[in-house]
Formats: C-alpha cells, sequence, structure tokens
C-alpha cells in the first residue's frame, strides 16, 4: 500500500518525475505554451461513451422541463398573466427563480454540445420573457425569489431593496432580510444570460443583464463599505464574477468598480495572505467567490487575486478533498488532513465540485500543467459522473461515502434543489474540456470519445478509457500537410505509457506531464498512447489504515447490494499483509476485481464507483492485520455488551428525526428540522423555535441521555422535563471525530407516581438546539456492593 497519495497528482503540481533527460526537458519548456484556451464547445462533439450516455438522460430532462414553470414568479411579480404553475422543492421556496438562470445555461451549453436545433426557440423565449418582466417593472429589476416575513406571509423578494438601502440589513448566512440568497440567486441569472449570448447568439440577453446590473448597482452605490460587507455576509454566490464578466462584455468600468468592490473581506483575505482558515465554512459557499477572484485577475492582472485562487485550489485539493474529488461533510469544510474522520452519507456535494471543476479551468488555462487534469478528471469522472443517474436524468445532492449507504435522487419537478441545477449544466457540457490550445499547439487532457474541429482540421478520439488503457487519435480531416504540436496528458500514476505514431514507437519531450508530439501531420495520421491500469490504494488523510482502491483515474468501490434492499451489516474491512495483491481481476473490459481471502465479513466483489447508481457502495476500508483485526473484535464485543446493559436499564428511547417514533411519542415542534448525519436521524430547533414529546417513566432515580456530534459548535439551549429545566447545554465542539452521549439527572420529584413526562429542547435566541440524535430515558446503574 502506497502511503498518503491523496490525489497525488494536484500535490505534484509542476513536479512530474521520471521522464526524459534535463536537456531534452530544457528544450521542451522552451516551446511549451505558457498560457492555453479550451476550444469552443460548439467544435466538439461526443461520440458513444459513458459521457454521451449522461448527456442523452440529461438532454431528454431539459427538454420535458417547462421554461414557464421557472417563470412563474418573475411573471407574478412583475405584475404579469402566470403561464404555467410554479415548480416544487426549492422552486416554492424563498430562493425561487434561482432555477431559471441554470436552465437557461444548461440550454445553451447543450445547444452548444449537441447543435441540437430544438434548444433555441427555448433560449430566445426566455430571454424574451425577462425583458417583458424587466420593461414591465421599470426600473432593470427582474427576479423570482421571495422573502418571508416576520410574520411567516411570503411576498416578493423585492421588498427587502429599500429596506437595505436605508441600512436596514439583517444577514445571517443563507438569509437577507428574510429572502434566501437573493445576490446568490441574481448570479445565476447572469451566468444563465451570458451563456445565452456565448452559446446561442441571443445579443437580448446581454440588455437584460445590464438593467438588472443597473438596478444591483444603485443598491450597493447607497451603502458604506462596512454595510456591504454585511450584505456579503449572506451566501451570495459569484456576484463578484458576474459583474467582472459584464465589464468583460462591455469595458464598462463601473462594472469593474463593482466587482472589487463584492469582495468578502472576511473569507478572501485570509486566502490572499496564505492562510488556510476554511474550517467550518461553508464549502459551496466560498469556492464561487474565488471564481469572481480568476475572473478579475483574468481582466486586471492584480497578482493577489491569482495567489488567493491558487492558494485556495491547492488547499483544498491537497488537504480537504476525498478519494472522488469532491469536499465537505454536511457541505462544510472540516480541519486539513482529517478525511478519515469524515466519510460519512453527507460528504461531496454536487456544486461545490461542479465549481471547483470550473476554478481549474481558469488556473490552467494561466499555466498549463498536466497535474491541474489529474484532479479535473479524478472529479469530473468518479464525482460528476456518479450525481446523475443515467437512466432516469436526475441528480444527487450528496455522494455519499459511508459504507452501505445509497445515493438519493432529486423527482421530476418537485425538488430543485441547487446540485439538481447545477446539474443541469454539468451534463451538458462534458466535452468542454477536453481539447485546449495555444498557438499550433493542441493540448488534449481528457480522454473522451468525441471529434473536435480545429484550425481547419478534424481529429477524432476513440477509445475504452478508463476501462481500457488504449487511446486513440485520427487526424480525419486535413487541407495539406502541417506542422503542429500535438500534447498528450500523461496522468502522474501512468508510469509505463507508451505511444506510437502509425503503428511505430515515438520519441516524444516530455514537459509538465505532457508528451509533446511535434510533426508534420496529414490527414490519415494516427496516434495510439497506451496508459497502464494498474490497481492502486490510497491512503485517507488523518488515517493511513483507511483506505481506497484505484484503477487508473477510476475509483473502486464494493458493492453491498441493491439500494432498495436495507443494508444493516458492519462496514466492511480488509484483512491480510498485502491486501492489494490479493485482487483477482473477475471482468478486465468493465473493470470488476474480487478480494481473494482478504475481505471481512467476507469477500467482496469491487466496481467503479460512479456506475454504481442504484447500488450500496463501500469506498473507504479499515485495513487490519490478523492481529489488528482480532484486536477490534475484543473491542466490539466490550462495546456490544455496554449497550446491552444500557438497554436493559431503559425505561424509553425516543429516536428523532424518524416519523414513526415521532408520531408515538407526540412530536410538538416549531421551526424544528428533522436531520440525518452519519447513519443516525436526528431533529434540531432553530432560535425562536422548540421541539418536544412525550416519554414513558418510571419511578427511582433518572437519567436522561442525549446524543450529538462531537463537532457541533456555537449551540446553546436548554433541556427541560415537565415544564422544569433541568439543563443549560452548550456544544462547542470540544470531540472532534464522534457521536457524544451526554448525561442529565431528572430530580425524582418531577417522574415520582407518573407514567410519562414531556421533555423539551429550547434554544437560546441567536442559537440552535443540536441536533439531537436521539433521546434515552434510563435508571441508574445499583452501586455495587463493597
Amino acid at each position: 500500500m502506497h502511503r498518503r497519495q491523496i490525489l497525488r497528482g494536484a500535490a505534484g503540481l509542476g513536479v512530474i518525475s521520471g521522464w526524459s533527460t534535463a536537456a531534452s526537458a530544457a528544450t521542451a519548456a522552451t516551446d511549451f505554451p505558457s498560457t492555453a484556451h479550451a476550444l469552443p464547445l460548439s467544435s466538439v462533439r461526443l461520440l458513444p461513451s459513458i459521457y454521451a450516455d449522461a448527456l442523452r438522460a440529461n438532454q431528454a430532462y431539459l427538454l420535458r422541463l417547462s421554461a414557464d414553470r421557472f417563470l412563474h414568479n418573475y411573471h407574478r411579480f412583475a405584475g404579469l398573466p402566470t403561464k404555467g404553475a410554479i415548480y416544487g422543492g426549492w422552486e416554492s421556496d424563498t430562493i425561487a427563480g434561482e432555477g431559471l438562470g441554470h436552465y437557461l445555461s444548461a440550454l445553451s451549453l447543450m445547444l452548444a454540445q449537441t447543435g441540437n436545433a430544438a434548444l433555441k426557440p427555448r433560449i430566445d423565449y426566455i430571454v424574451a420573457e425577462l425583458a417583458r418582466v424587466q420593461q414591465a417593472h421599470g426600473d432593470g429589476y427582474v427576479a423570482g425569489f421571495m422573502r418571508k416575513r416576520a410574520d411567516g406571509t411570503v411576498v416578493d423578494g423585492k421588498e427587502i431593496f429599500p429596506e437595505i438601502v436605508r441600512g436596514e440589513i439583517r444577514s445571517a448566512g443563507f438569509d437577507l432580510n428574510g429572502c434566501w440568497v437573493p445576490l446568490y440567486n441574481w448570479h445565476k441569472v447572469f451566468a444563465g444570460l451570458f451563456d445565452a449570448q456565448t452559446h446561442a447568439g441571443n445579443d437580448q440577453a446581454l440588455q437584460v443583464a445590464l438593467g438588472l446590473a443597473g438596478y444591483i448597482d444603485k443598491v450597493f452605490a447607497a451603502l458604506s463599505d462596512e454595510q456591504v460587507q454585511q450584505v456579503l455576509a449572506c451566501e451570495h454566490g459569484g456576484i463578484n464574477e458576474s459583474f467582472a464578466e459584464l465589464y468583460a462584455r462591455t469595458d464598462d468600468q463601473r462594472w469593474l468598480a463593482l466587482a472589487r468592490r463584492l469582495y468578502h473581506t472576511k473569507v478572501l483575505a485570509p486566502l490572499t495572505q496564505g492562510r488556510d482558515e476554511l474550517a467550518n465554512l461553508h464549502s459551496n459557499t466560498q469556492i464561487p467567490k474565488l471564481i469572481g477572484l480568476a475572473r478579475l485577475h483574468e481582466l486586471t492582472s492584480r497578482r493577489s487575486d491569482a495567489d488567493a485562487v491558487d492558494f485556495f485550489w491547492r488547499r483544498v485539493t491537497q488537504h480537504h478533498s476525498y478519494v472522488i474529488g469532491g469536499n465537505g461533510d454536511r457541505e462544510y469544510f472540516f480541519a486539513p488532513d482529517s478525511i478519515a474522520a469524515h466519510i460519512t452519507e453527507q460528504t461531496c456535494e454536487a456544486c461545490a465540485s461542479y465549481n471547483m471543476l470550473k476554478m481549474t479551468r481558469h488556473l490552467y488555462s494561466w499555466a498549463p500543467d498536466a497535474a491541474y487534469f489529474d484532479y479535473y478528471e479524478r472529479t469530473h469522472l468518479n464525482h460528476i459522473l456518479a450525481h446523475q443517474n443515467p437512466r432516469t436524468g436526475m441528480f444527487t445532492y450528496m455522494t455519499p461515502l459511508m459504507s452501505g449507504m445509497a445515493r438519493e435522487y432529486s423527482s421530476e419537478d418537485n425538488d430543485f434543489w441547487c446540485c439538481v441545477l447545477s446539474g443541469m449544466e454539468s451534463h451538458a457540457k462534458h466535452g468542454d474540456s477536453i481539447y485546449w490550445e495555444n498557438g499550433d499547439t493542441l493540448f488534449v487532457n481528457l480522454y473522451i470519445p468525441s471529434t473536435v474541429e480545429w484550425k481547419a482540421a478534424r481529429l477524432e478520439l476513440n477509445t475504452r478509457y478508463p476501462f481500457e488503457g488504449d487511446i486513440d487519435l485520427k487526424v480525419r480531416r486535413l487541407a495539406g500537410p502541417r506542422q503542429f504540436t500535438l500534447a498528450l496528458r500523461v496522468p502522474s500514476w501512468a508510469g509505463g505509457h507508451t505511444v506510437l505514431v502509425n503503428g511505430k514507437p515515438q520519441t516524444a519531450s516530455k514537459h509538465k506531464g505532457y508528451l509533446l508530439i511535434r510533426r508534420r501531420w496529414r490527414a490519415g495520421d494516427s496516434v495510439r498512447l497506451s496508459l497502464p491500469l494498474d490497481l492502486r490504494m490510497e491512503a485517507a488523510a488523518g488515517n493511513d489504515h483507511v483506505v481506497a482502491l484505484l484503477r487508473g483515474p477510476m475509483v473502486l468501490a464494493a458493492d453491498l447490494g441493491a439500494a432498495d434492499k436495507p443494508f444493516t451489516g458492519l462496514a466492511p474491512a480488509l484483512v491480510g499483509a498485502n491486501v492489494l495483491a490479493a485482487f483477482a481481476e473477475a471482468d478486465k473490459g468493465r473493470a470488476v476485481y474480487r478480494s481473494v481471502g482478504t475481505g471481512r465479513p467476507g469477500d467482496m466483489k469491487f466496481t467503479p464507483f460512479f456506475s454504481q447508481y442504484e447500488r450500496r457502495a463501500a469506498v473507504y476500508f479499515n485495513v487490519y492485520t490478523e492481529t489488528e483485526w482480532a484486536a477490534s473484535e475484543v473491542a466490539f464485543r466490550k462495546e456490544e455488551a455496554r449497550l446491552k446493559d444500557l438497554a436493559e436499564r431503559s425505561v424509553d428511547v425516543m429516536h428523532l428525526g424518524e416519523m414513526q417514533p415521532e408520531r408515538d411519542h407526540d412530536l410538538q415542534s416549531a421551526i424544528s428540522y428533522p436531520v440525518a448525519y452519519r447513519g443516525r436521524n436526528g431533529r434540531d430547533a432553530r432560535t425562536g423555535g422548540y421541539f418536544s414529546f412525550r416519554m414513558k417513566c418510571a419511578d427511582g432515580p433518572l437519567l436522561l441521555q442525549a446524543s450529538y456530534w462531537g463537532e457541533e459548535r456555537n449551540r446553546d439551549f436548554h433541556i427541560s422535563v415537565d415544564g422544569e429545566r433541568i439543563a443549560h447545554v452548550t456544544l462547542d465542539g470540544g470531540q472532534p471525530g464522534v457521536f457524544v452521549d451526554q448525561e442529565y439527572p431528572v430530580p425524582e420529584r418531577i417522574t415520582s407516581g407518573k407514567a410519562s413526562v414531556v421533555v423539551r429542547f429550547d434554544p437560546e435566541p441567536g442559537h440552535t438546539a443540536g441536533p439531537v440524535f436521539g433521546v434515552r430515558l434510563f435508571t441508574q446503574r445499583a452501586a455495587v456492593a463493597a
């Protein structure tokens, strides 16, 4: 087992070992482009592959969706007749309207990727309707989001902006004056408008964007710098990127000034100074801000912006990312290099990877290096492909890495989480990063079957990679012989690669992870790159005894059964002196392997993780020697005995967050929500709310036990039994990596003579109660006689 190999390609950025002589490297460096840009999406067409399958499923879904239903609130709040019922899920919440921006982007990207003419009228219709909405408002405003007032009524979100202009700013992490992330919402609308102009040639989209920008600019013009920072404390997506991009399209300094002003100092300043203070920050809230800085750097060349983006990318990819390339547990970053302590069912929000791939493209364009695409490929293959079910076209929010967990997919028209919406985009553009260029150099960064039109040439890439290692590239059309450089990415894990040109071994210079083949090319010329697809293991940061299995770029996972069947077993483990050598190939063409004699409780079948759409999987495994396994069984039996004793003394147990137990215990609540984490259900109550339930009781000394996750912070609440407070609880994250059971004595006078009592959790103002992952009422253990 190789130790500490998490995202080794990213960690070795710019340091490619085992290649060529110093003289050859120096020659290659002289000719190697210092920048690159991606070929237009419209110049790339996908050939049959797993990526084309995902694209096809997504296109079918986009065509089933209704533009008028996404436009419902836009029409309604402009006083125009609505033409379709509002969608459910998030589109019926105060974040409503976000879906339209993503949908417009997805349609535009899909048009560029496929050339399907049926998509263009939808794009033009949406833009025209937004122009109508804007005209009806008369001041540039266009939006679909809503505002929940203090009395609970839900109204047009436009109501919050006169308050903000007056300096009445109530900003929390995801709420601005009662509206769920309005600037984040607008960032998606701007992106949709820009994509419509870029990919569908719709210039009216830019005019709508300019009108909206004028409205927003007037709001911020009324605010002091301190008040701007108050507003930016609410998640705002990449709104700085929106205005940077508007400046790029208009050359109007007004938009550049606003883009620079929308700088969230609290988060961005430490990154500029090279400080990793990401722990406990919401992952996907931060990434778009850095993408905005990347766009600003491209327009202004301000070095500090580039430094912040580069530092952030390195820290996230090398110290905060799972083996599939995703990041975040319950959507949040945690302490660096502690992946092994955060393998849960709430890992890897899809939007975070969607945005990290965008950031990677920016960094790569500034200084091409194959190591960027080692990360990109890993995340694109193992996370982005995993987050869509190609059979249904539906999407996950999280991609769970906890053993035995199934992926939960969206419904057709009643969810519209952010990850559904970014998924519509991700699976409309699988060809956008395969080919890059600078001058007469063509970079091939992803080995996805496709054709590309480049400088009057047509090339075709055919392969079964990553299932097989041979990659064939053929010059299908070329007007006449022409000299250019073909730069083929060789992944950092591919030591024994070979390359043939027209069937013969080819000498190629090597630089920054690329084989550089420069020659006079002719139509019909072909190249074959062969990459070894050996099995290897990577340890999870934080514990070298927790490992994942990879084959080439592909993460393999144990198949633990159908998703619609429960999994009740223990997380599987691998036991032996050399577990890697004990894997046997079962089906090479489909990358299927079996553990032989090393699996516990039994041997397992391993298949590509991304493809286990409707299966329960195990990605990470504890690895033991036989001696260590025997010791772990002893510890397990000891814990089993403790739980048995507790069960025997229990009077009642409340499983919070589960429907039937909550009904059986007469749960009452306000501003309280069920949660699930690390395989356990629970419930919290936000400020101003509570939850209570009835539990059986008995005479004699009793203890009330409540379970919490040991890393909860800033929690402050009270526990009452039959109206009498028995505990004031504060949780400050002092016990990382474990659930914590806290016990509170219940005075005998409260329970004496009663058959049941009401247990209640109340947060202090400005705080949250819990989440609480179960409550137990049990008798105290009898004293042991001397």
